[in-house]
């Protein structure tokens, strides 16, 4: 009985950073694009792609504090946390910061050209996530995955 409850212990350990990390990449319904690949994806998350297809501008909306999306830009942009940490300092003023998932979700929802991440329990019908490489959140390759 000891043996089984330390390995659905530490099942339950394992597992919790996974859950914590599943981030979706959010946009407006009006925005045309629905997939994008991940190497497009970490351009406009650099700024280094500034304009959609249609050419409205490119609106990146991040959290002033997420582990969750931290991590997963650190990886999709090949970058150390304090580098990251430096981009978005650097950033600051053509970025808009937001306090929650709920707040991404309104910007992105009524702010053309607006792209945003969230954790995957947060998403609603209001936005559109966008497939990554073909995938959706949740699905093994999307992402930090």
């Amino acid at each position: 009985m000891k043996t089984f409850r330390a390995a659905f212990f530490l099942l339950c350990i394992a597992s919790v950073p996974c859950l914590a990390h599943h981030m979706a990449v959010v946009t407006s319904k009006q925005n045309a694009v629905t997939t994008m690949t991940a190497v497009h994806l970490g351009k406009m998350f650099r700024t280094e792609t500034r304009k959609w297809p249609d050419g409205k501008d490119v609106v990146l909306v991040l959290h002033k504090a997420s582990p969750g999306e931290a991590i997963t830009l650190q990886r999709l942009n090949r970058m150390t946390a304090k580098q990251w940490q430096a981009w978005v300092t650097e950033h600051k003023d053509t970025v808009r910061m937001v306090d929650s998932d709920q707040e991404v979700l309104t910007v992105v929802e009524t702010t053309p050209g607006a792209i945003g991440m969230v954790d995957v329990r947060s998403v609603n019908d209001h936005i559109t996530v966008i497939r990554v490489d073909g995938k959706l959140p949740m699905e093994d390759g999307y992402l930090s995955h």
